[in-house]
């Protein structure tokens, strides 16, 4: 963490410099949220004030990026940086910061269901993932809930099951031998874990590398 500050403190020297003789808009609110989510968001008013802003911003319509680095004053010029020996990435920033960015992901589960039919099982599962370019642009693309990560389970208060395939057969054609080969999220608790699930779950990790996930419902 001391590490992180003091990086975030050479940058915003160097965007002073670089900005000194022009006028400049800073939006303390994305500085703030990027150093609370850095700290797992510690209890007080700034870090509550902070983590408030994420919740709406994830919250729809529209799903918004929840950490928005381009309205906080830290990318700056290669030259004002180099003279204070700060490194940027291709994207201005620097790795202690961009680490913090690039592990955020955010899931809109727009509707799963898992139910059960005449004809054994019926899943649907319209989901995007969130996620930020090289670039820091925040993009959009087709995922699913059930073939997500482990911490959208644990995020919904659902679980991790583990998906098994026949691989051996008696002469009746029963299965003798089942072979795990892989794991689903399921939406709940229990045998089979039928339900419905809607809302947008969004994951970050701390200085520690400990990782963090909320779930906002709708």
């Amino acid at each position: 963490m001391n590490r992180l500050l003091s990086s975030l403190a050479a940058v915003s020297a160097a965007a002073t410099i670089a900005t000194a003789t022009a006028p400049a808009v800073a939006y303390p609110i994305d500085c703030a949220i990027f150093l609370c989510m850095a700290g797992g968001f510690p209890p007080g008013a700034e870090c509550s004030a902070a983590k408030a802003e994420v919740i709406r911003r994830i919250t729809p319509w529209p799903v918004e990026p929840p950490l928005q680095l381009w309205r906080c004053p830290m990318s700056v010029d290669r030259a004002s940086a180099a003279s204070l020996g700060i490194a940027l990435d291709p994207d201005g920033l620097p790795p202690e910061v961009r680490q913090y960015r690039d592990a955020v992901e955010v899931y809109h589960i727009q509707t799963y269901m898992r139910r059960r039919t005449k004809d054994g099982e019926q899943v649907i599962d319209s989901t995007q993932v969130g996620k930020y370019a090289p670039n820091g642009d925040f993009a959009w693309s087709r995922a699913s809930f059930e073939r997500g990560p482990a911490w959208l389970a644990d995020a919904v208060g659902g679980q991790r099951v583990q998906i098994k395939e026949c691989v051996s057969y008696n002469r009746d054609g029963d299965c003798r031998r089942y072979q795990i080969v892989g794991e689903e999220n399921r939406s709940g608790r229990g045998a089979g874990a039928f339900g419905r699930l809607r809302g947008v779950a969004f994951r970050y990790v701390d200085y520690e590398g400990i990782g963090h996930s909320e779930f906002i419902r709708y």
